[in-house]
């Protein structure tokens, strides 16, 4: 697994809103803006509630792999975030999240966790180092 650097975590806890990228097992793409999406201590890890899920869940369940953004005005830096996903509805760390989301509003129905292993982080600014694996 893959640990991002100071920095990269600064910019990940300004952002508000992720783009969150999956595929089928087909190779059909889907984003959602996906607004709790929290990295863990260990830096390595990022938990996904999966609030609204529909595509991005099947996605998931056939081809446990994604993709997340960070940039915006108020980041540093500019990343896509690549890992492998892991599906939760119970357990400790389930249980851990749907109380963070519910602490957001009773609306939000916290149905599953959806686990990150970062694997890779690549440069998005535009340039000459575009497209560079990073870590």
């Amino acid at each position: 697994m893959v640990k991002l650097t100071a920095e990269m975590k600064e910019d990940f806890a300004k952002m508000r809103i992720f783009p969150f990228a999956t595929a089928s097992k087909s190779g059909d793409p889907n984003v959602v803006p996906i607004g709790f999406c929290k990295l863990q201590e260990d830096g390595e890890t990022v938990w996904i509630a999966d609030n609204y899920f529909y595509k991005t869940r099947k996605n998931l369940e056939e081809n446990p792999r994604g993709a997340i953004y960070v940039w915006g005005p108020e980041v540093k830096g500019c990343y896509q975030i690549k890992g492998d996903f892991e599906i939760k509805t119970e357990g400790e760390d389930y249980e851990k999240m749907y109380k963070m989301v519910k602490s957001m509003g009773d609306r939000f129905p916290a149905k599953a966790l959806a686990v990150m292993k970062i694997t890779e982080v690549y440069e998005c600014k535009s340039g000459a180092e575009a497209g560079k694996k990073l870590l």
